[in-house]
């Protein structure tokens, strides 16, 4: 299971921080018709990614075209169970995507409209956040 990661980072850690605001670009459909919109901000981690990518092209047979729009490059720490404060912060965990609200997270094209819906509400399950089915208006 490959999952999403920065093959190199100018630092090894970061700090949290704060999704303040919304989507100043990456809000409209670019690539596919349909597509799935964050609607509240949070971190999406890369295992969570993963797990939509997969029930997104599960439910369309490898039909039609799909991207991902977000890539995971925060790198999020976490010291191990029952260790005593200081001592530095911990090992990186995992990797995490900042999404704001307004996000296109996961776009298809090639398929009709019924299974692009379910196969995004299915996607949407898989994430920690409210979602919303886009479509291009034509």
């Amino acid at each position: 299971m490959n999952m999403l990661s920065p093959k190199k980072t100018k630092f090894r850690k970061q700090f949290k921080g704060r999704i303040h605001g919304s989507a100043k670009g990456n809000f409209t459909l670019n690539y596919g018709s349909y597509g799935l919109k964050a609607m509240e901000p949070e971190r999406v981690t890369s295992r969570q990614i993963e797990a939509a990518r997969k029930a997104i092209t599960r439910h369309l047979k490898r039909a039609g075209k799909m991207w991902i729009r977000i890539f995971p490059d925060v790198p999020v720490s976490k010291k191990p169970a029952e260790v005593r404060m200081g001592k530095g912060k911990g090992a990186n965990e995992y990797w995490a995507c900042r999404i704001k609200p307004g996000r296109i997270m996961f776009e298809v094209d090639g398929v009709n409209i019924d299974d692009a819906k379910r196969a995004m509400t299915l996607a949407a399950a898989k994430l920690p956040i409210k979602c919303k089915f886009v479509e291009r208006n034509i």
